[in-house]
């Protein structure tokens, strides 16, 4: 998969046709992969151009949520994260979200505890804030009023 996808993503960029572009795994094996993938194709001036996107269909549970985030973590930049999907599920969305919110800040007080992230509530509240509502808003160029 990784040289077929960096077959197409170079071809975009080369043209200058590579759009905003989130990327999804159904098998947790890809993860590093796309974790990888998406630091290869960032653009000048567009923070978080190209997106691993978070933990879906199979991935779309505590583990695997877990799993994405982690490794985004480690291979790229947690704190751009445009966070959790809506689909056709909408309805059920709202209680995937407030699961997702749970796991995040779990996973990050868990970091905090074992010294792998400062303990500023303040800078770790607003990657949160961020992750779950502020970056799919810029993403997505959102106007809210």
């Amino acid at each position: 998969m990784a040289e077929e996808l960096s077959k197409l993503l170079s071809k975009q960029n080369e043209e200058n046709l590579l759009p905003k572009t989130i990327l999804y795994c159904l098998n947790p094996r890809d993860n590093e992969v796309l974790g990888t993938m998406i630091g290869n194709f960032q653009g000048e001036g567009m923070p978080g151009k190209m997106q691993f996107g978070s933990g879906w269909w199979f991935n779309d549970q505590k583990d695997g949520m877990e799993r994405q985030m982690t490794q985004l973590a480690q291979l790229g930049l947690l704190s751009r994260f445009v966070g959790m999907l809506t689909d056709s599920r909408s309805f059920l969305s709202y209680t995937r979200h407030e699961y997702f919110r749970r796991i995040l800040c779990q996973m990050i007080g868990r970091w905090v505890a074992a010294g792998e992230a400062p303990a500023d509530i303040a800078l770790l509240g607003e990657m949160v804030k961020n992750i779950c509502f502020n970056n799919a808003r810029d993403y997505f160029a959102i106007e809210l009023n």
